[in-house]
């Protein structure tokens, strides 16, 4: 007797968001299914990786990550030249250096950065702010401006500031990252909040927050299960937006990504268990439903790309 594997239907689906333009342009979302059920659904477009890059040189980082991206950290377009040779999807600009508590660099001083950037590559660029939500408002006026008709993401815009930036966006024609506090009414809520206003709810793509392996994966992972689950199985247009996961920033801040071999000798290779937190760390995030992952270290982006073409 033949087994007869069972299958959900789904009424919903997830919207398709274009980032850049030409031929090395990604599109992200359109999944009719929870991730990888290929025998439930369609998915048209594969999860994207992108890469980070800094505008000044991230001292914080560790040298195990520093190694691994070599000399070009200090010049961003250098760098976001060498993600791209590296195979990265897209480039991940943070605009670190403009939070008060850093270099306090100028709205000014990080859009010519930013502009900088998305004319040395020619894959799509998703520009980030400091974090500091009332600096990030004159950044990212400025910053989406200046990359007009590059079709970026540009955030992340928050409860605190997100109607300037998505009227900046609007204004420039770029998509919009809006992130929540790892909350499904309160992601949904801002999505709310963004379509009142005008703002394309498919033009959002959207950022739960995310944690790194150990220290909080599995709360993320639920999250982002019960927003899958309402936009395809409830059909709620309000949570169908993408989601992008920035995960390099948890991963690489944690004890089994920095302490040294002889600290833990049990953990194994410090290089190869810190690339290993980060790729495994994006492999629960996939399975999750992540439609984009902003990563860090260029091994664990190769590994991470590897699974997602096994996965499709």
């Amino acid at each position: 007797m033949a087994l007869t594997i069972p299958k959900e239907t789904y009424s919903g689906k997830i919207y398709n968001v274009q980032l850049g333009s030409g031929a090395k342009a990604v599109t992200i979302g359109g999944a009719s299914a929870l991730p990888f059920l290929s025998f439930e659904g369609t998915f048209p477009n594969r999860p994207a990786v992108a890469l980070e890059v800094a505008d000044i040189a991230p001292d914080d980082w560790p040298e195990t990550l520093k190694k691994a991206i070599g000399g070009v950290s200090a010049n961003p377009v250098q760098w976001a030249k060498f993600c791209q040779e590296q195979g990265a999807d897209i480039v991940a600009l943070r605009l670190i250096g403009t939070h008060p508590d850093q270099q306090n660099k100028s709205p000014e001083e990080a859009a010519k950065v930013a502009a900088d950037v998305a004319a040395a590559i020619d894959i799509p660029l998703v520009i980030l702010g400091s974090g500091h939500a009332e600096k990030d408002t004159q950044v990212l006026q400025a910053v989406a401006t200046a990359t007009r008709g590059k079709n970026c993401a540009i955030g992340k815009a928050v409860e605190e500031n997100y109607k300037t930036v998505a009227a900046a966006a609007m204004a420039n024609d770029h998509k919009l990252i809006a992130m929540s506090q790892l909350d499904v009414n309160l992601a949904k809520q801002l999505n709310i909040l963004l379509s009142q206003m005008g703002f394309d709810k498919e033009r959002i793509i959207m950022d739960p927050m995310s944690s790194a392996l150990g220290y909080g994966l599995e709360y993320t992972y639920s999250v982002m299960e019960r927003i899958r689950q309402a936009a395809l199985l409830q059909n709620d247009p309000m949570m169908q937006t993408p989601i992008v996961c920035d995960i390099g920033a948890n991963v690489w801040k944690v004890k089994e990504t920095m302490a040294p071999d002889a600290e833990a000798p049990e953990w194994g290779g410090l290089e190869d268990r810190a690339r290993a937190w980060e790729v495994i760390t994006a492999s629960g995030m996939l399975a999750a439903g992540a439609d984009l992952l902003i990563m860090r270290h260029p091994g664990a982006m190769a590994k991470t790309k590897e699974l997602i073409s096994e996965l499709m």
